[in-house]
């Protein structure tokens, strides 16, 4: 089969990509297709590729954040130390997973209470908060297991602990709090990002403490936060108490107008 043909055959597969999208089917998966064809075309066969197939939009989705007190009773239910000053770290500093599976006992700065994260995403160094709740945990934890290598060993100390451990701990810790949202490890770093941004800390310097290249990535934790949104009166509130309500809090009613009552049929 020659190339061009294989390239036509491709277009088929997108536009049937494309008719399983409209039912339902992941946007990205087209987009990774389209993608791949102009690569293609434009690499293997210097030619420019034009196709008939519509670009879908991204979907918007807003991340899932948990509350102040979710993140309090998932960290008090943890009893491995160890455990416990994983999830800490990645919540109290917002750090990524990948980065805190790869935290060495030097990345540690107790005296200025910083965390240097190095290689991050991107390859950049940064530098984010020591919370003193953490380091106490963490003290602990080094009394108990003084690693030398890694900060969380694996099973055979000469690596990391692996990112799948750490995710589950974080599923295991929910199950155990009785979380019902659909929340990852990510999750933390998350609620943690909106937690700042609702405590009043500014945009700037929490996109510094992520990690963020571009502004709009942190900005997406403005429509998670609800520092505005409690400010905001309900109406349903307001009807309560203008009307007085009931001991039960609904508000009272009319009487039933004399033309809505059952009328009592004589008999013949």
């Amino acid at each position: 089969m020659g190339t061009e043909k294989i390239g036509t055959c491709y277009i088929q597969h997108i536009k049937a990509i494309t008719l399983s999208e409209e039912k339902g089917a992941a946007t990205s998966t087209l987009n990774q297709a389209i993608n791949s064809l102009k690569f293609y075309y434009g690499t293997m066969l210097k030619k420019k590729f034009v196709y008939e197939v519509k670009r879908p939009r991204k979907d918007k989705k807003l991340p899932i954040v948990l509350s102040q007190e979710e993140v309090a009773k998932i960290l008090t239910l943890v009893d491995n130390v160890k455990h416990k000053a994983i999830l800490m770290f990645v919540y109290s500093a917002g750090l990524r997973v990948s980065e805190v599976v790869r935290l060495k006992p030097e990345d540690i700065d107790s005296k200025r209470m910083l965390i240097h994260v190095r290689g991050a995403k991107g390859r950049k160094d940064r530098y984010t908060l020591l919370s003193e709740s953490a380091l106490k945990i963490l003290k602990e934890y080094l009394d108990r297991y003084k690693p030398a290598l890694w900060l969380f060993p694996g099973p055979g100390k000469e690596r990391h602990i692996s990112i799948r451990t750490a995710q589950r701990i974080f599923e295991m810790a929910c199950n155990r709090g009785g979380v019902k949202k659909k929340v990852t490890i990510h999750s933390l770093r998350r609620s943690f990002a909106t937690h700042l941004l609702e405590n009043g800390i500014d945009l700037r310097y929490i996109q510094e403490l992520l990690g963020h290249v571009s502004s709009k990535t942190t900005e997406i934790y403005t429509h998670v936060s609800n520092k505005d949104l409690m400010r905001i009166k309900n109406p349903l509130d307001q009807i309560l108490q203008k009307e007085g309500g009931r001991k039960e809090g609904y508000p009272t009613l009319s009487p039933i107008p004399p033309i809505f009552k059952k009328r009592r049929h004589s008999r013949l």
